[in-house]
């Protein structure tokens, strides 16, 4: 019997690697901004028939988000979390979001504030 049925007859030598075993560790953003470089804006989301309100991109610290996303919970009294380097509130609430970051001085991209 042979040995490996899928080799056939390569020669697989010591220098030969997949390419699709090393794979490249993805590259997360350490970028620090100050609030006013921020240019954040909404996204909302279906999940389970219950709207969620997402803010992106944050570039912060994670501890830092952590402390901004429980500050915001606060003072909208919805649930929220944090995924990757943006918020998720628990309803269609861009325009309560959007008040209390514009008053800890973060900017946001060209949105409507009718939404």
């Amino acid at each position: 019997m042979r040995e490996n049925l899928f080799e056939m007859g390569a020669d697989f030598g010591d220098d030969w690697s997949a390419d699709n075993k090393n794979k490249p560790s993805k590259q997360s953003s350490t970028e620090v901004k100050a609030p006013n470089k921020h240019q954040l804006h909404f996204a909302k989301e279906k999940r389970r028939g219950k709207v969620v309100t997402i803010v992106k991109p944050f570039y912060l610290a994670k501890s830092d988000l952590q402390a901004l996303v429980k500050t915001l919970k606060k003072k909208l009294g919805t649930g929220g979390t944090v995924k990757e380097n943006s918020l998720e509130f628990q309803g269609d609430i861009p325009n309560q979001v959007q008040q209390h970051l514009e008053a800890m001085e973060y900017r946001f991209k060209n949105y409507p504030a009718s939404c």
